[in-house]
């Protein structure tokens, strides 16, 4: 993207990995829910985990660089100097697993398909492309609608190849269960809807020795069961049903790892340092519901979320408090404007919030659940877009009762809510839960069918493209988006187009400094927290390399310690 390869032409792979990882064994793991498809490139259904193990790409990203591709599928790629266009030869070798040749056709197939049946976030990824053209059986084109574009390039790079003459007379947008055809190191095995998938590695993997697979893709067999909530699924585990679990719930992490198992060593427990960006987690308002366009109801609901409590009492003070939707990055504003982000933001000065302009507060406290001061607060604000706190209701000027749902699919964070529930109950707000499952929980998010809800918006190193479905206009209001508040701003469209054209790595930086406090401004999400570590568990039958991958946990490294024994047997 910017500035120099850490990895030269003919390198012979990547520095986190084990070039000499032996290959074989298993890797289990666990998925909340179920599932009713196969393709994960549409809205409808809930794809399998795992499912796009079974595709390739032109390019391979490196996970120790911020953004930098490396040749896969693509064995040369030729961008012009303007950035205005980019051209993958694709390498001969290149194959679908029913050992048909991959061609530019394919390449050009993949993208027109993508755009015209796939989610909608491909039709805002991928905006900037003008013209797709096959210059010959081996060779792709793709032309860009404006010049100096940087990303565009690299993003073209990730695409997804999928086979023109399995999907050809297919109807692509209806989810399935029909296994597809794929290119990548692993195939679908087996499956059973809803309970279990299995995936094995392509023994004839026809780019298992590129420099950018070696000492990845170590196991036989990948597989993934389905657990109908988290709580379920960790009992599984230390039964020894699955072997690798990512912990997100602080509460079981100092409670509930504890036992022989633990104690022996069978079962190993690590927090490993996360150095990507953190993303936001939070309550995300609805912007498309009446009662949350005006943004003083808005920061007013924020205040009587009480984060100190909630860290102290029920995560034992494990988390910081999420103050940017880049939080733990150089990406994220602080909580004075800088210099920069006043040079980008005062052409727009008239059509932002003066909040925009001054420092940055989030409500302080104890930690001993007296809000007080910030329901005064709230009050007042709510009195400012129109409401008034009569019997013990807020009712705005038709006298009907401020009421709204948190809609949610894991019980265990009914004890988050709660509490917030109570200190917004006691200025009159009338709320309830919804609990639904996993699959009801993505279909009514993707049509937005919600008052609030908690995610987690993650982000990478370099935002870029991706940032127009977040928050651009043109999402709003397109079904199975990432927009999932509804924001629309003009000014916002202008400082992504900003972003998405920056020339260096500092203009970008500042650039997406200047939209987060933007959008921090807009009080589109309540923030909750963050914790800048992966906290894993794995039964104690796994090598890893020595040298971690920086903007990844890197579970691709990983290698059986039974195949690494059978494979040194085989040499004495």
């Amino acid at each position: 993207m910017y500035g120099d390869f850490k990895y030269l032409p003919g390198f012979s792979h990547f520095e986190y990995v084990n070039p000499n990882a032996p290959k074989g064994g298993v890797f289990k793991q666990a998925a909340i829910g179920s599932f009713d498809s196969l393709n994960s490139f549409i809205v409808k259904g809930n794809a399998a985990a795992g499912i796009n193990m079974i595709y390739d790409s032109l390019l391979k990203q490196s996970s120790d660089e911020p953004f930098s591709g490396y040749c896969l599928i693509a064995e040369k790629v030729k961008v012009a100097d303007d950035f205005s266009s980019v051209s993958f030869l694709i390498n001969k070798n290149a194959r679908f697993h029913d050992g048909k040749s991959i061609r530019a056709s394919d390449v050009k197939f993949s993208f027109e398909l993508l755009i015209e049946k796939g989610d909608p976030h491909f039709r805002s990824y991928y905006s900037g492309v003008k013209e797709v053209r096959v210059d010959n059986p081996l060779q792709v084109t793709f032309y860009f609608k404006e010049i100096g574009n940087r990303e565009l390039a690299l993003i073209i790079g990730q695409l997804p190849i999928l086979p023109e003459h399995y999907w050809r007379g297919k109807d692509f947008s209806k989810s399935g269960l029909a296994i597809p055809l794929g290119s990548g190191a692993y195939r679908v095995e087996s499956f059973e809807a809803s309970k279990r998938i299995t995936y094995q590695r392509v023994e004839d993997y026809w780019a298992k020795d590129l420099a950018v697979n070696k000492g990845i893709n170590n196991f036989d067999s990948m597989i993934f069961d389905y657990y109908r909530d988290d709580s379920i699924a960790f009992e599984a585990f230390k039964s020894g049903a699955f072997d690798y679990r990512l912990e997100s719930s602080s509460k079981r992490w100092a409670t509930g790892y504890s036992g022989d198992n633990f104690v022996s060593g069978k079962i190993a427990k690590f927090t490993i340092a996360d150095k990507t960006p953190q993303g936001m987690q939070g309550f995300w308002f609805n912007l498309r519901r009446e009662k949350f366009k005006d943004i003083h109801v808005r920061e007013a609901i924020s205040l009587l979320f009480d984060f100190q409590w909630t860290n102290k009492t029920l995560f034992y003070s494990a988390y910081t408090r999420s103050d940017s939707f880049y939080a733990g990055s150089e990406l994220a504003t602080g909580r004075e404007i800088s210099q920069p982000e006043l040079d980008i933001l005062a052409p727009y000065k008239t059509q932002l919030p003066s909040a925009v302009f001054e420092p940055i507060e989030f409500a302080q406290n104890d930690g001993d659940g007296n809000i007080r001061g910030q329901m005064r607060k709230a009050v007042k604000l709510f009195e400012l877009a129109g409401y008034q706190l009569k019997d013990s209701k807020m009712q705005d000027s038709k006298g009907q009762q401020l009421s709204f749902e948190f809609l949610l699919y894991s019980k265990d964070f009914e004890r988050v809510v709660h509490p917030f529930r109570r200190n917004l109950q006691r200025i009159g707000i009338k709320t309830t839960i919804r609990l639904v499952d996993v699959s009801q929980f993505i279909n009514r998010l993707n049509n937005f069918d919600f008052d609030l809800l908690s995610m987690r918006k993650g982000q990478s190193i370099s935002p870029g493209n991706e940032q127009l479905s977040y928050w651009g206009c043109d999402s709003a209001l397109q079904v199975g988006t990432a927009n999932w508040a509804g924001i629309c701003s003009p000014v916002i469209d202008e400082l992504v187009n900003k972003l998405i054209m920056a020339d260096t790595r500092k203009e970008l930086v500042h650039t997406t400094q200047a939209l987060d406090r933007v959008l921090l401004a807009e009080h589109i999400v309540i923030p909750q927290w963050y914790l800048p570590a992966y906290r894993i568990a794995y039964w104690d039958k796994f090598e890893r390399p020595h040298v971690a991958p920086v903007y990844e946990l890197g579970l691709s490294t990983w290698w059986s310690r039974e195949a690494e024994d059978s494979q040194q047997e085989g040499a004495q």
